[in-house]
């Protein structure tokens, strides 16, 4: 990251304070980024965002109250809202579809290290979605629940339709999404560069009409179930 600019401001919000207290200490020990505030719940992050600004909001998504699902969509119904990359544990995955869906950029486990949470952090800054392979597949899992032969054969006929746009390559990038891949590891799958894979990923996002990679993941799986 560019030294010469101003840190990414990033507020943590969780309902366990020991949680906060590790984040900010994992935050603040980098030159590029920095806590600005911290919040317990729904109700005190919408004001702590309004009153500081931040670029990335660190949400959990259970707390008490407004959870970080409802935070979410508030907090993106804003002008220029911040990057939100939610925090969860592997029982909160479908309450972070549903962030995903609202528009946040990504999740982050909380066991993850360190190191991966402060990547994730600027990735999210960027304004680029954070998506690790091990979480996504976990979020996949939890959106296809069970649902009768119909209810399959239309959701299989509907995904199937909405990929038929894409070309031979955006297809395989679309699945490689679906594997959990990275951008660096779809490169080297596919033999191409990660400037293409990005160029693919933005077309995919403009011809399917969506807005994370999760939402491309799902497709996938819904077209091949």
């Amino acid at each position: 990251m560019d030294t010469e600019r101003e840190p990414v401001r990033v507020v943590i919000v969780d309902d366990d304070q020991l949680v906060r207290m590790a984040l900010r200490l994992v935050i603040d020990g980098e030159p590029d980024l920095t806590v600005v505030a911290e919040a317990a719940d729904g109700d005190a992050a919408i004001t702590v965002v309004d009153e500081q600004r931040p670029d990335v909001v660190l949400m959990d998504v259970r707390m008490p109250g407004r959870d970080g699902l409802g935070t979410t969509r508030e907090l993106l119904t804003r002008p220029a809202p911040p990057g939100v990359l939610m925090l969860t544990t592997f029982d909160s995955d479908d309450l972070v579809l549903g962030a995903l869906h609202a528009g946040a950029l990504g999740f982050v486990l909380k066991d993850t290290p360190p190191a991966r949470i402060l990547d994730a952090v600027r990735t999210v800054a960027d304004g680029n979605p954070v998506l690790s392979p091990a979480a996504t597949a976990r979020v996949i899992a939890a959106a296809t629940s069970p649902q009768s032969s119909h209810a399959r054969e239309s959701s299989r006929q509907a995904a199937r339709k909405q990929l038929s746009v894409l070309t031979e390559r955006e297809r395989d990038t679309a699945r490689a999404i679906a594997d959990g891949l990275g951008n660096p590891e779809i490169a080297e799958r596919l033999h191409i560069s990660v400037a293409t894979v990005k160029a693919h990923i933005g077309n995919l996002f403009a011809k399917l009409a969506v807005d994370n990679r999760v939402r491309i993941a799902l497709l996938v799986r819904d077209a091949e179930e």
